[in-house]
Order: structure tokens, then C-alpha cells, then sequence
């Protein structure tokens, strides 16, 4: 037969020590377009008129096992036919030693029926008669089926082991019109299942165990004659290279033992050397072709910049996992771009005490701020300097106005080693840092330096720095700990240093660089990164007018923080006759949006329950799910006038006990038990007289937000584990462990489960007899996230 010919072995594999779960049909192509072969199985419609019926081998051959997993193939490609009378009918025949009809083409009409009953059919064992099978509809027809207008399907799962002749009836059915489909199970013989299936046999030979992949062949075949379509036009049958697996049972020479034999003519046995040999179960891998349908995933238009990793999310979604410069921004690629006039020359040290490896990342921090600052819109230019024992200009401010050019211009940079002069580096970058880029008057940009070092100067620094200074020049540092005093000295401030704890967390400065470069004085903390909502009293007990006095000093808050995705979030939630989210932390990545909203915030009116709304904020508001962000301080300021407070103390406790600031702001004559009680043990509460003097104690807010915003953070409180995920705290960062059923970096994504063939083995433990880390697999947790 010439199907055996094309599937020749190729290798063969020992099959000494199989591991638990084996791949015995496998598409070679990437993971993502595995995902894609996976999703495009889910967006098939088979609406044509066609009687499909699917032959299921029941013998003792492929077993129990196998045979609930054939009917789950059969199950999952029901899904996607619309059975009904008139378009397609499906039936059951399950074979063995004889055929046995399970229910004909005509006898059911909805697809929960066939499914139902295909899931009812009970195993029955016996001997593997395909050939009888196959003669059954050649003599019977399709039972119940239509005329022969209507197109025929027979999909027959098999592990292609018969035990009767297969090839002449199988060449009937086909050139009777049938077209036949042979789907492996178990240890399959692909020679056999190459017999039984129609032409081209490498569209019509599938594999069970792999369902998504088995039924997105099954519908790519019938794509071809319109009986099946994809959701999507763009989605394309391709081939793709593929390796099959059989188990084989072989006879290997092992050598020669003692044997006896009699000798002719004689009565004498005769000693002599036999052959002895043994019998082992190999793997023959043969290859193929498989076609397969993909349709356009989110991630082929490569939306994730900067090094982020586009992960899809169904047919149309995606999510990026961002470097960490670039965490909490769309596409890995802020749009908050610097839009402040400014001249910025990153001034690196490029001394032996700075080493190779630390100016590599001076180097790599500079790429990263500017592609995450500037675009063709920004008024901000970049220069860079490097310096040992001389200051050397390398790309001089405002060269290059395009930013991969500006990047090309970075990396080849070369390290110097040498003494660190910082003091006459920074003497000489006063002079001429800046070159023909200065300009004088009113037309002058603000001009930046940014000092990158992680060694202390050899020469003295505070002079050069005056001078600096003096000049008008805007000094920044970044640096590590071993040199945050001397960084103080040169910038001459505290909140002009930017200090590092390791080379992982360097990126993380970014967002602080980009705040400081464009801010001017003012109350505030600018660059700390903060989770903020405000809680109004919108009830009756405050009434309307009040309540507008209190949107007004929220806003005039609200001025004095940086709000963008990378640095400050702000809600806010109003309660009286119920409680309502006026838009959460993610809903405005804007400081105008943020004030334009405050001011249309409802007024409710009705009593006001401040327990039920903090519980509110806690179940609904900061959650990861709506935009609250793991790792950054988070806060909520309570603004009310007294009553209603008596039910919220012990729901202002469980904030803070997951990490959750609470301020209480309250107004009115008298200072009420109930607000005492919910400004917590730290007593954080304002007390204001009355709403018309509330501005008066806005800077005392802000002071306590910026505290609050300081204070180190759990990063597991509160858990960004979704869908009762277990956060557990691991070197610096945390890690969702997921409960059953889901999956991704917070478990956010439900597992969609394939069967995959088990056979039997030991698992590995890992070395040293320790248990499995919880990276490598789902566990349910001991106690719930959210």
C-alpha cells in the first residue's frame, strides 16, 4: 500500500521508563501557533446539511480508558454542528466482535440529546472486527440517513488494530461516496488508520487523545466542501509539519547461550551456542503532515513595545507582561511622554569603580527612559556623557530627534575604567555640557543633569556642584545606597536622589525620573506611587450643598498628585441610599479626567451606611481585577459628617489588615464616638468644623497621604491572587499559587482542559526528595485570595 510507504520509521525510541503522559501525534510548530490551532477548534459552525455518524471501536484492544476518551472526542465535536433535522444528524455505532447500533441518524434532534446519549454508551469489550464493522454500512447504508444528496461522513475511532481485513471495504465505502475520517485512540497503527481514511489521507488521519487539535483538523477537512466555516474569514488551512507515534513490540538479539542438541548418526547430545533473544516495546515515530486552521490572533500585530511579552487571551484579547520599567502601562509603552521643555544630559560614570557590568546597566536605564518618555510630540532632548578621569560628551543634547536612532547611538557607547573624578565631571559638564544646545533668555529650556553612579568620587564634590548649580542647572542622582549621601551633597537635597536597592530594581526609578524632570515645588509627593480612593458621605444626613464642598476639596486634593497609571491612582465611591463606585482606580489615567469626574459624582441622598461602603471598597474597588496595583501603597480617605459610622469599625480594621491605610476626615460640630472608633488605633483623623473649612486642612491630608505612600508594603496584602489564588511572598516578589481550574500570573484564566493520554510510570520527584515547587503546579490554597 503506498500509505505505508510514506509513513517508513523513521527512529525508534526504547520504551524503557515512559513518562506519565505521552504526545503520540505532535504538531511541530511554536507554542503561540499551537494556541492558535487550539482557539480556531472553538470559533467552528457546521450548519450544511450531512449525516454524520461516528464508528467507535469498543473491543478489548483499546480498553475502557480509551474508549471514554474516543466519546469525549465525539462530545467535543458535537459542539459544533448544528444538529437538526434538516442540517446535520449524527449517529452512533459502537464495534467490537459485531457492530451495534447506538442510535441511528434520524432518532435524535438537538445536540444536547446526541451528546447526552454518546455520553450513556457503555464499553463492551470483545475482539477487533473493523472489517465487519465497515461491511455493516456497506450492506445496511448510513441507519436512518437521508438520500445520497446529502453528504455521508463516517469518522471512525480506532487504535487501527483489526483483527479481519480492512483495505476492500474500506475502498468501497469511499468510492460509495462516504467520505471517512480515521481518528486514533491509544497505541494507534497509523498504517491501518491510513487505509481506512479518504483522500487526501493526510487531511483525514486525526488523533484523538489531542482533542482541540483532533476536531480542528476534523472541521479543516470539512471546511474544504462548506459543510463546517470559521468565525472569522481570515482564518486559513495550512499544513504543518508533524511527527506520529506507534508502540511496537520487537525481537532484539541479546547474544548466545548454552544450548543441547542431538546429533544426526549418533546417540550423543551435543553441546553448541544458541541466539537469545528478547522482546521490547519500542516507539516508531513516523512523520506527516497535519492541516491545521489558525485565524489572526491579538498578538500577531506584535502590540506589546519595549521587550513586553504579548500573552492572547481568547480570540480578540490580550494582556502584555512588561519589563519593569514599563509595569502598569498600556503596551509596555507609557503615553505619558515629558511635556515640559527640557534639556536632559544623563551624565554616567564609566570608572573601573563603577565596573563593566554597572555602567552596562547606567547604559540600559538611559535606553529604557527614553523610549518610555519621548515621541515626536515631546519637547524634552536627550544627551548622554560618560566620565573617569575626563568628562566625555558622547551624544551631545538634542543630536538625534528620532528615538531608535538616539538608542543606537547609546549602545555603542564604549566603557573607559579609570579613576571617578565626579567632581570634575560635574565642573566640566557646567562649561560645556551642554554645548551649542544652551540657549539664553526666556527661550532657554530648564536643563537637567542626571547622574548615574554607583562609586563614590575620588575628587571632592560639593564645590563643582555649587557651580553647577549656580549655573542653573537642575542636578538629579540615581545611585545605591553606598552613595546616597554624596548624591544629597551634589543634588543638594534628599528629594532629588533616587537610591536603588539592587539591579532589579533600577528600572523602577523611571516613573520617579519622569515626575521629578517636569515638576515644580509644591505640597505634595509628586513621585511616590499611591492607590488612592476617596469615600464621600452623599446621604441625606449631609445634604447636597455639603456634599458639593466636599467634591471641591477632593479635587483641590487631587491637584497636588501625579496622576498616571505608573505613580498615582485615584477612585472614587459615594454612598447614602446605596453605595456606588462614581469610577474606580483604572477608570482615569489622566489628572483632568480624574477632575472632570469628581465633579459629576451623584448625590445620593438616604441613609448612609460608612460600614457597608468601606466593605464595598474592600470587595469591589481595591482589587487587582479593578486596577489596583500590587506592591504600591494604597489608601482610602473617609469624608462624612458623623452619622452612619456606628457599623464601621471593624470594616475599617479589615482594610488595614490587608495592607490598607484608612484616613478618617469629619465634619461637624462635635467629634463623634463612632468616628473615633473608625479612625483606628493610629487615630488617623481630621477633625474639621465644618464644611466650609475644609480647605484649611487639605496640606495636613496630603502630608498624611505622603506618609502613608512611604510606608513599606506587603506585597500579598491585599492578595492580587484572583478567584481564591493564594499569594505567598518569594525573594522581593510574590506568586499566585491557583486553585483548580485556573491559571496565569494572578488566576485569572480558566484552564481549558484537554484529555491527555496517561500511561502507566512514576512520577519524578524532584532531587534531594523535596517537594515540587508550587511554580510547577496548581495546588488549592490554604486560605483564599481574592
Amino acid at each position: 500500500m503506498p500509505s505505508v510507504r510514506l509513513l517508513g520509521a523513521i527512529c525508534i525510541f526504547l520504551f524503557a521508563g515512559a513518562p506519565p503522559v505521552l504526545t503520540l501525534q505532535e504538531v511541530q510548530v511554536s507554542r503561540e501557533t499551537l494556541g492558535k490551532i487550539s482557539a480556531a477548534s472553538k470559533i467552528t459552525w457546521c450548519s450544511a446539511a450531512v449525516d454524520i455518524v461516528f464508528l467507535i471501536d469498543g473491543s478489548h484492544s483499546i480498553g475502557k480508558g480509551s474508549f471514554e476518551r474516543a466519546k469525549h472526542f465525539a462530545i467535543t465535536a458535537c459542539d459544533a454542528l448544528d444538529i437538526n433535522p434538516d442540517r446535520v444528524r449524527v449517529g452512533a455505532v459502537q464495534f467490537s466482535s459485531a457492530p451495534w447500533l447506538e442510535f441511528p441518524l434520524d432518532s435524535l434532534s438537538t445536540q444536547q440529546e446526541v451528546k447526552s446519549k454518546l455520553k450513556r454508551m457503555v464499553f463492551k469489550g470483545g475482539r477487533t472486527e473493523t472489517g465487519l464493522a465497515l461491511k455493516y454500512f456497506l450492506h445496511q447504508g448510513f441507519p436512518g440517513g437521508r438520500n445520497a444528496s446529502v453528504p455521508r461522513v463516517l469518522i471512525i475511532i480506532t487504535d487501527g488494530r483489526s483483527q479481519g481485513h480492512v483495505a476492500l471495504p474500506a475502498k468501497q465505502l469511499q468510492e460509495g461516496g462516504i467520505t471517512v475520517f480515521a481518528v486514533g485512540v491509544r497505541f494507534p497503527r497509523w498504517e491501518e488508520l491510513h487505509t481506512l481514511a479518504s483522500e487526501p489521507r493526510e487531511q483525514h488521519v486525526l488523533m484523538a487523545e489531542q482533542v482541540e487539535d483532533a476536531t480542528n483538523g476534523l472541521f479543516s477537512a470539512l471546511s474544504s466542501s462548506n459543510i463546517c466555516t470559521f468565525a472569522s474569514p481570515d482564518c486559513k488551512v495550512q499544513p504543518h509539519p508533524c511527527e506520529r507515534k506507534t508502540l511496537e513490540t520487537v525481537r532484539e538479539l541479546v547474544g548466545d547461550t548454552l544450548c543441547w542438541r542431538g546429533s544426526r548418526g549418533t546417540d550423543g547430545v551435543l553441546a553448541a551456542l544458541c541466539p537469545f533473544y528478547s522482546w521490547k516495546r519500542v516507539f516508531v515515530t513516523h512523520p506527516a503532515t497535519c492541516y491545521r486552521t489558525t485565524c489572526p490572533g491579538p498578538c500577531d500585530s506584535q502590540p506589546c513595545q519595549n521587550g513586553g511579552t504579548c500573552i492572547p487571551e481568547g480570540l480578540d484579547r490580550y494582556h502584555c507582561l512588561c519589563p519593569p520599567a514599563f509595569r502598569g502601562a498600556a503596551h509596555c509603552a507609557p503615553t505619558r511622554s515629558l511635556e515640559c521643555r527640557t534639556d536632559i544630559l544623563f551624565l554616567l560614570a564609566s570608572s573601573a569603580g563603577t565596573t563593566l557590568e554597572g555602567f552596562q546597566r547606567a547604559k540600559a536605564f538611559v535606553k529604557r527612559f527614553v523610549q518610555a518618555s519621548l515621541n515626536e510630540d515631546s519637547w524634552a532632548r536627550v544627551g548622554v556623557a560618560q566620565y573617569s578621569r575626563e568628562m566625555v560628551v558622547a551624544v551631545p543634547v538634542g543630536e538625534y530627534q528620532d528615538v531608535p536612532d538616539l538608542v543606537r547611538s547609546l549602545e555603542a557607547i564604549p566603557f573607559r575604567g579609570g579613576t571617578t573624578l565626579t567632581g570634575s565631571a560635574l565642573q566640566q559638564v557646567a562649561e560645556r555640557g551642554f554645548g551649542s544646545a544652551s540657549r539664553t533668555g526666556q527661550d532657554r529650556p530648564r536643563r537637567v543633569v542626571v547622574l548615574l553612579t554607583e562609586s563614590r568620587s575620588q575628587d571632592e564634590v560639593a564645590g563643582p556642584a555649587r557651580h553647577a548649580r549656580a549655573r542653573e542647572l537642575l542636578l538629579l542622582g540615581v545611585g545605591s545606597e553606598a552613595v546616597r549621601a554624596e548624591l544629597e551633597e551634589i543634588t543638594g537635597s534628599p528629594e532629588r536622589v533616587m537610591v536603588h536597592a539592587g539591579p532589579h530594581d533600577l528600572f523602577g526609578q523611571i516613573p520617579e525620573l519622569q515626575g521629578k524632570l517636569c515638576s515644580q515645588p509644591r505640597p505634595g509627593c509628586q513621585a511616590q506611587s499611591l492607590d488612592l480612593v476617596f469615600m464621600l458621605d452623599a446621604s441625606a444626613s449631609v445634604g447636597p450643598e455639603h456634599f458639593a464642598q466636599m467634591q471641591s476639596f477632593v479635587r483641590s486634593c487631587a491637584l497636588q498628585f501625579d496622576v498616571n497609571p505608573d505613580i498615582t491612582q485615584i477612585g472614587l465611591v459615594v454612598y447614602g441610599s446605596h453605595v456606588q463606585t462614581a469610577f474606580g482606580l483604572d477608570t482615569h489615567v489622566a489628572r483632568p479626567a480624574v477632575l472632570r469626574a469628581m465633579s459629576q459624582a451623584p448625590y445620593l441622598g438616604g441613609a448612609g451606611s460608612a460600614g457597608t461602603a468601606l466593605l464595598h471598597v474592600y470587595d469591589k474597588v481595591m482589587t487587582v481585577q479593578r486596577g489596583a496595583r500590587p506592591g504600591v501603597p494604597k489608601a482610602v480617605v473617609v469624608l462624612t459628617g458623623g452619622q452612619g459610622a456606628e457599623d464601621a469599625a471593624a470594616p475599617a480594621q479589615k482594610l488595614r489588615d490587608n495592607g490598607i491605610s484608612v484616613l478618617v476626615v469629619g465634619v461637624g460640630p462635635v467629634l463623634r464616638e463612632a468616628l473615633r472608633r473608625l479612625a483606628g488605633p493610629r487615630d488617623s483623623l481630621i477633625h474639621v468644623a465644618a464644611y466650609t473649612d475644609l480647605r484649611f486642612h487639605r496640606d495636613a491630608l496630603i502630608e498624611w497621604l505622603c506618609g502613608e505612600a512611604k510606608r513599606p508594603v506587603n506585597l500579598c496584602k491585599p492578595s492580587p491572587c484572583m478567584n481564591e489564588g493564594t499569594c505567598i511572598l518569594r525573594n522581593g516578589s510574590y506568586l499566585c499559587v491557583c486553585r483548580d481550574g485556573w491559571e496565569g500570573p494572578h488566576c485569572g484564566n480558566r484552564v481549558l482542559r484537554g484529555d491527555a493520554l496517561k500511561v502507566q510510570g512514576s512520577r519524578r520527584q524532584p532531587t534531594g526528595g523535596q517537594p515540587p515547587d508550587p511554580s510547577q503546579q496548581r495546588r488549592r490554597p490554604g486560605h483564599p485570595g481574592r
